[in-house]
Formats: C-alpha cells, structure tokens, sequence
C-alpha cells in the first residue's frame, strides 16, 4: 500500500483577514489570539520523542524532500521548513500567520500578497526575505521537482517581489483556493545548495542538492544521523517563532529521533522491546492481536483509539484505464462486483472499518441521493461525456449482505463481461480474439498477498487471472512513476476543502505526465471541467455542487474500486516516558499530533 500525503495547506478563498486567511467565512480564532485551543501554552520543552518512520522506504538517501530521485528521512519537510501560513488542527480551510504577519487578497481574487515578518529567520541567522520565497517557488516550479506542484499550481501566473519583506502572487483566473495553497508553500533559504558545479561551472541545478543541509527557518534542525537508517532532529533553541501565537505549545521535544525498520514485524517487535515510544497502527489484525506484552501488561505502553473528524479518504484499487481491458468501463465494474468486502472485514480486520464511500466521505463534499438542480445544472450539458449512471443515485459500492449476496454480484458481473465481449471459451474466460482476461497486481509487500487473496479468488469464478506481484520498493516506485501497472492500492488522503489537487489526480493533463498522481489514467473533458468549477466556485454552495458533481463522475467511472477506512487513530504509546493534551484536535493526522503537541514527562 502506497500513502498519498498531500503537502500543502487547506485550501482557501478571499475571505480576507489580516492575521489569517478563511475558506468559507471567518476564522476561528481572531486577531491577537494567543495560542490554539488543543495546545498546552505551558508544555515544558525538553525530551526526546523516539518515532519509527512512517514511511514504505526502508532507508534514506537524501535531505532533499523536493527532488524526483531518491529517498527522503520522514518528517523532514514539516519540521525544518515554515511557510507563509500554518493551518490550525481543529478547524478546517484556514491558515493563520507563520512567516507572513499579514495577508491580504484582492476583490477580485486574482492575487494575494503577504508581507514577511521582521524578525523571521532560516536556521542559518539569514532574515527570510522575500527574494527566498520567490527563490523557493521558482524552485518548486522548475524542472527538478515533482509534476505535481506545476498542476496544483497551474492557475498562479507570476509571482512579483514587491519590496524586501512584501511579495504578490498573481493568479491566472479567480481562485479561492490559491492564496492557502501558495500560503502553504515550503520556503528555503537561497543559500541552500549555493555551489559551484564543477563540471558545469555554473550554480549547481536543483537536483544535484542532495546531501546539503537544508537551510529552512522550522524549529528543527538535523541532528546526528546513522546516513539511510536513523535521523534526530534537534529543537533549535533560537527558533525565531516559538512565541508566534501559531506556534506557542508545539515543537516541544528537545530531539525527535525517527528510526528505520525492515517490515513491519521488526517495527512491533521494537515497540514492545521499549526501542520507541509511538507507532501508528494501520493492521487491524496487528490491534487486535499482536499489540501486547509485558509492557502493556504494565501500562508502560498504552493502545488508544483516538476519534477523528478527518474525511475517509479514498483508499482504493487503482485500476489503470491506460491499459487494456482495463479501458472498458464494464470490465472495472465486472471487477468491482467481484470483491466482498463485508466479508473481509467480518472474518479478516475485526469489523474495524467501513467501507469507503466515494471521493469524499466524511465531508460536506459527498455526493448521496440523485443529483439535485444544481449539480444537475453542471452535469446536464456534459451529458455525452459521462456514464449514464451519473445521473441517478450516488454510487453505492457492492454488497455481499442484506439483500444482497456475492453469487448475485458475479452473476451481474458475468453479464457484464459478456456485453464486454468476454465469454467462457475452453473452460478460460477469453475475448473474441480468443486472448485470457489476466491482469496483475503489483504491491511492495509480500504480506500484501493475503488481503489480496479472497478478491483473486473471487475473481478466479469469472475466469479472471489475477496475478499477485511482490517487487522491492525501489522497483515500485519506478513503475508508479511510469504507471507501469495494471492494479495497484493506492491510500488518498481525503479533505474538506478539495482544490486543485484534484486537477493532478484525475486531470487529462495529468494523465499522460509521468510522475504526476493521476494513477487511474482517466483522461475525460467532463472531469477537467467539473474540477474547475471546483476550484473556482465562487459561493460555498456552488463549490458543494461542484464537489459533489465530480464525487458522481469519478465513481460511476469505477476507475477506482472503494476499500476500507477507519475513523479513529491507532496508537500505541509509553505512557512513561511522553504526555500529551486530554483531548486530540478534530482534524489531527495521527502521529503528527503527537509531534506537534505532546512534551515529554518531566
């Protein structure tokens, strides 16, 4: 399973504060607020936090987190590097003042600008000036980094420095979500990687800074580092915004030490062994069954379940319409129909979770019931150019209970199959030209294998061969990049403010841009146009429509095969050694809440 983790902040619109920047309406907290609500201003600094990566990669070559080629150390970005804005963990679609001591967007939503706070300062003593954030936009921009940025940030046109401390982004069209989404933006220092290459003669390009400390203005610095196994972050003293009201109660561990584990067995086995004081649990089979020992037995460690508010996500089969028959509409439903997932998660994950419903679960963003008049108003005039299916109810994922039952779905998927052209020849399900319906699946993980299973066999009554394929990480990664696959699982964070992102995910630009996350191939007009009414809804209900449109488009094109969510965070902690706020923020990311708020036991 691969994490999709978008980078930048909730997205925005020009409801224009001077101290912080709204979605839809005002923020939470007004200016000269002193500190968010889920931190304890009075957290002792000092400590150590001891992390187990969170990360597929099983090593690290690089401090660059921006470049194409290699492996970053997990956390880096988010601990060395500020940015304009920093986004609250209980409210959504809002950023407030990091770097940026002001904000303001223009009426009529064609730019933003943000003015640098006097005192802001990289790791180095350098003030952050604004000649560094353009430096750092240019850079994301340019050829070295990932396609992404260019599609998420398609619509900014320039951006103008306008004095030593002020700089104007310009957008293309009116957008509400650009001015967080700059706001969001990584800034780096010009000295970064400021070397002459020898064999060119000129400042070396982007990708060859690789093993160069980064110089960002975050609160953490790179410590001692064993070079690809283990990193420790030390907590800068100095850190020019430890009183920001943004920033007072976070960033209270001393060093964070993020540790390197083979598979996931070597990384339970630690936890128990006392090696790290907190982990993540997304195995449902490892929560219930394998989480104990005598440290538990003692209340060293604790398991907590933490109730979130964050959308579901979409963790899905990524099925790849590049190839065929993978193509043919009827062909992803066939396969869809074919896989129980009441019965996975009755016999297999505890009745831990529930099934992922559509692109948008947990948001105001979901499509349910059929489409009222003002999606309709945007999907009538694409009528020719999406299933008929869109029309009706929302998509509803297959069920294997209730009324419902598993031979009723194959056989729908057999009728399927045959409208498809595919037919039973010789005992082998096979097209008219008499070739077999095989496919793969490609995963980094052998123990992948037997959560895939129950489908295979599911799929193997059809006459579907679906070949299970384990290959290392490295190997992975390049054939994602190449969509080099037939199916795949891929896990995509979820939000309640989607934008633009949605453009590099489902886009037909993005489509036949290597390296970009548009891993299903869908290349269809009607999606291109519905994400930019999207992005460019004016009101928040024409953005709901738009949200909810698009939910109805991409599921009723089953390029996507719905898996599983959870909705509370699996932790296991040691209550000895860490303290944490009573309550977790709504809209925490899990283990990022325990990096930015708890503080170790004194």
């Amino acid at each position: 399973m691969f994490f999709m983790v978008p980078f930048m902040l909730l997205q925005g619109s020009p409801a224009w504060a001077a101290h912080g920047y709204a979605l839809w309406g005002d923020l939470k907290y007004p200016d000269g607020f002193t500190h968010f609500d889920y931190v304890n201003p009075q957290a002792p600094k000092g400590g150590e936090l001891r992390l187990v990566s969170n990360l597929r990669t099983s090593t690290f070559d690089k401090y660059n987190p921006f470049t194409l080629r290699g492996n970053g150390p997990a956390y880096l970005s988010n601990l060395m590097f500020d940015s304009l804005l920093a986004g609250s963990l209980d409210e959504s679609g809002a950023g407030y003042g990091l770097l940026a001591e002001d904000v303001r967007a223009a009426p009529d939503g064609l730019s933003v600008v943000f003015r640098l706070r006097d005192n802001a300062r990289f790791h180095n003593g350098d003030p952050v000036l604004a000649a560094d954030v353009k430096h750092s936009f240019d850079v994301l921009m340019g050829p070295f980094t990932s396609p992404a940025y260019k599609t998420i940030l398609a619509d900014v046109e320039g951006l103008d420095v306008i004095d030593e401390r002020t700089v104007r982004y310009r957008f293309r069209v009116p957008n509400r979500e650009l001015p967080l989404t700059v706001g969001g933006l990584p800034v780096f220092s010009r000295a970064w990687g400021d070397e002459v290459d020898p064999q060119t003669g000129q400042r070396k390009t982007f990708d060859k800074v690789v093993t160069d400390i980064p110089i960002g203005s975050g609160p953490y610095k790179i410590g001692p580092v064993n070079f690809g196994r283990d990193i420790t972050y030390v907590r800068d003293p100095a850190y020019w915004a430890r009183d920001l009201p943004v920033r007072r109660g976070t960033a209270n561990f001393d060093r964070i030490t993020v540790k390197i584990y083979k598979d996931n067995t070597a990384r339970l086995e630690a936890l128990k062994a006392g090696e790290f004081d907190l982990m993540r649990f997304f195995s449902a089979g490892d929560w219930a069954r394998r989480v104990t020992g005598r440290k538990f037995d003692t209340g060293e460690l604790v398991k907590g379940e933490f109730t979130h508010s964050m959308p579901t996500g979409f963790q899905s089969y990524v099925l790849n319409t590049r190839r065929k028959p993978l193509d043919d509409i009827r062909v992803r439903e066939a396969l869809g129909l074919a896989f129980d997932y009441e019965w996975m998660n009755r016999q297999m994950f505890y009745n831990a979770y529930q099934r992922v419903q559509g692109l948008f679960g947990n948001t105001d963003c979901s499509a349910t019931g059929l489409p009222g008049a003002e999606e309709m108003a945007l999907l009538e005039p694409l009528r020719s150019q999406l299933p008929a299916a869109v029309f009706g109810p929302a998509y509803l994922p297959p069920r294997t209970d209730g009324d419902d039952s598993l031979r009723q779905n194959l056989r729908r998927a057999q009728a399927l199959l045959r409208e498809a052209g595919w037919s039973v020849q010789s005992g082998e399900l096979r097209n008219a030209a008499g070739q077999p319906l095989v496919l793969e699946y490609l995963d980094s993980n052998e123990v992948g294998a037997r959560v895939v299973a129950p489908w295979i066999r599911n799929l193997e009554k059809l006459g579907i061969t679906l070949r299970f394929r384990p290959v290392d990480f490295a190997l992975y990664q390049q054939r994602l990049r190449t969509f080099d696959f037939d199916v795949l699982t891929l896990a995509f964070g979820g939000t309640h403010n989607p934008g633009s992102e949605y453009a590099d995910m489902f886009g037909s630009e993005a489509a036949k841009t290597p390296d970009s996350g548009n891993f299903t191939g869908i290349a269809n007009p009607a999606v291109d146009a519905l994400i930019t009414r999207m992005i460019t809804a004016e009101t928040r209900p024409e953005f709901l429509s738009a949200c909810r449109a698009l939910d109805r488009a991409i599921s009723h094109s089953h390029v996507l095969i719905p898996q599983w969510s959870a909705t509370t965070h699996r932790m296991a902690y040691n209550a000895w050694r860490l303290e944490r706020p009573a309550e977790m923020p709504p809209y925490a990311p899990g283990e990022v809440w325990a990096i930015d708020t708890w503080w170790a036991r004194q």
